[in-house]
This record gives C-alpha cells, sequence and structure tokens, in this order.
C-alpha cells in the first residue's frame, strides 16, 4: 500500500491504470503468472466509473495475497485463509464500496474453505479472484487441494493420493451466481472476464489457471500455449454455439446418455451444436468437468444470473426495522425480551 492512501473524493473520469498502481515494488518472482493478472486488474478499474476510493482488496496468505500492497487503494493483507469473511464485513458495514477478495488455491480451497463457499452462498457483493496454479508457492511446493492425482511434491514425494478440488464446480454447488474462469497467459480475455465480474450484483468468482514458474512451471501449459490453445479450450459466450478449435470446426452437443461429446460441426450441422447459456445451472456444471483429453476447456462465463445481493437484503431488513420503532434507543433494545435482574 501506498504511505499516502486516498481521502479524498476523486473523479472516476480521470482515473488510469497508473491511477491504481502504488509505490510499493512488485516481489513476485521473474516470469509469475501474478504480474498478469495484477496488470489486467489496474487496466479494467479506470473502465468502471467508480471512485478510486471506493476500492477495496482484501487477501490471505500466500503469493497472490502481496496483492493489495500493488494496488493504490485501501485494503488489507489479513489471515490465512479468513479473506473471504473480513471482507464480507467491509461491504456488510459499507455496502458501497467495491469489495475484491484476492486469494489462492491453498488459502482459498484449504484453510480458507468454508470461508469461501459461505461467502459465495450468501451472494455478498464480493469480486473473489482465485488463483489456481496447483501447487503451495510460498511455503516452498507442496501439492494443494487443486493438485492433481499423482502430483510428486515436497509433501507427496510418491505423489498425491487425493482427489483434486475443480474450484468452478465448488463455486457453482454454493450456488454462485456469477462463476467464471480465465488465464494468465491471456490478458485480453482475462480483462474481459474481470470486467464482467466487476459489474456483477452479488459474489463474482472467477478461477484464474495461473503458472507458477519455481514449483509447478507448466501445470497448464496444454491450455495456455498458443500452439494449443485453440484445440484445447472453448470460449463461453452467452446464447452462442460451444465451438472450438483453430477454425471453430469442432463443437459439443449431449450424447444419448446426456453426456457432453466432441463432434465435427460439418458432420452434425452448426443447428445441432449445444448452445450455451449462462443461466442454465445444469448447462454449468458439465460444463466445469470437461477437461482434457476427453474435451476441451471451457474458459468464460459459466453462470451469471441475477439474485438480490446479501448486503440489500440485509439493509431492507433493517429499515424495516426501524420503521416498526423509529425512536427505539439502545437502552430500549437492551431492556426488551427476556430479561431479569440480580439483585
Amino acid at each position: 500500500m501506498s504511505n499516502y492512501p486516498i481521502f479524498e473524493p476523486t473523479d472516476p473520469s480521470g482515473l488510469t491504470r497508473k491511477s491504481f498502481v502504488s509505490n510499493q515494488e512488485v516481489r513476485w518472482c521473474p516470469g509469475c503468472g501474478d504480474y498478469a493478472v495484477l496488470a489486467s486488474v489496474q487496466k479494467v478499474l479506470p473502465e468502471l466509473g467508480i471512485p478510486q476510493e471506493d476500492f477495496v482488496f482484501i487477501s490471505g496468505i500466500g503469493c497472490s495475497s502481496r496483492f493489495p500492497y500493488y494496488m493504490e487503494t485501501f485494503g488489507m493483507h489479513s489471515i490465512h485463509g479468513r479473506a473471504p469473511a473480513i471482507a464480507s464485513g467491509t461491504k456488510a458495514f459499507r455496502p458501497n464500496l467495491n469489495v475484491w477478495v484476492m486469494t489462492g488455491d491453498g488459502d482459498g480451497l484449504s484453510i480458507g474453505g468454508n470461508h469461501l463457499i459461505h461467502a459465495i452462498r450468501r451472494n455478498i457483493g464480493l469480486k473473489i479472484i482465485l488463483f489456481n496454479n496447483r501447487i503451495y508457492g510460498l511455503t516452498k511446493g507442496q501439492y494443494s487441494p487443486t493438485s492433481e492425482m499423482g502430483k510428486k511434491s515436497k509433501s507427496s514425494p510418491m505423489g498425491t493420493v487425493d482427489y483434486p478440488f475443480n474450484p468452478i464446480s465448488v463455486a457453482l454447488g454454493t450456488g454462485g451466481t456469477f462463476v467464471a474462469r480465465t488465464m494468465d497467459a491471456n490478458p485480453k480475455h482475462m480483462q474481459e472476464v474481470l470486467k464482467a465480474a466487476a459489474l456483477h450484483e452479488g459474489t463474482a468468482f472467477v478461477e484464474v489457471l495461473q503458472n507458477c514458474v519455481i514449483f509447478n512451471d507448466g501445470a497448464f501449459t496444454d491450455v495456455t500455449s498458443r500452439q494449443s490453445r485453440g484445440e484445447n479450450t472453448l470460449d463461453l459466450v452467452d446464447g452462442k454455439p460451444l465451438l472450438f478449435g483453430n477454425k471453430n470446426e469442432k463443437g459439443i452437443i449431449l450424447d444419448k446418455k446426456m453426456r457432453p461429446q466432441v463432434v465435427k460441426v460439418d458432420e452434425v450441422g452448426l443447428e445441432n451444436i449445444l448452445v450455451h447459456d449462462a443461466d442454465n445451472e445444469a448447462m454449468a456444471f458439465m460444463l466445469s468437468h470437461m477437461t482434457i483429453p476427453n474435451h476441451p476447456v471451457p474458459m468464460g462465463v459459466f453462470r451469471s444470473v441475477a439474485r438480490p445481493s446479501y448486503e440489500q437484503l440485509l439493509e431492507d431488513q433493517i429499515n424495516t426495522a426501524k420503521a416498526k420503532k423509529p425512536n427505539a434507543s439502545v437502552q430500549s433494545l437492551l431492556e426488551s425480551g427476556y430479561t431479569w435482574r440480580v439483585e
């Protein structure tokens, strides 16, 4: 964080990317995917029309959790796994703020898993960005909740026997109203997804496939490299057919058992290709389980639906209570209900 946080109201029309760059030295390993996420966030924020002093970045513990230091905004480097809880309190108390949670697959899905799922379940207006590099980077290379089965690491020298978490499926399972995936190697796509998340009312959960060059280099090479990206990724666009391939020559249909199947478009016809529906929860779940080698990896917005946010419902409840007893005091509240006196 800057030594001189902003207190005076600012004009959002004059903001640029540089407005959100703090005076702190960015200290990630050279080549780390975190740099791409930082640059994309700093580029998106000026486009939102929100005053600079209304942004808050809260993180837990991990490499990604250094994020608040590098943003010229308010923020907090908080406790391991507890960023969603602290951010929830911030948003509930100050609903006008634009609150972002920066977390990792270890911080958010292990010790912080309980806080994460309940923040999403409540649909509180947080923008939760989960950096997924399938490894514990800050603590030097132990396997994480998203590490693939058989992953050899410092804490699993013979290969992990854990089944990995699927972050998208977890978010959908909690009833997430905005669930998306992007990657560090495609800044343009990441900025589009982050902007959509920022504008969503309620919880927006974004998984970022991110490379750790030191402890898990190449974790997503099949998905992120320019040579294989076209064949191995599927761009999700609401209302558009599920097409992929270097020339969009392949598509997704449902087989007789209602499972996704890869087909050639010219063999089945474009009209028979599934069309993405971001309001279809069942389709979102199906897409969340698609992965190589049998399917392309979906990228983009899996689900986006409108639902009242937690802070909206909470404010309505408070206003209703105030309307019923407009002259109530703290003392009258303490003396109401079941009370007794100890002599």
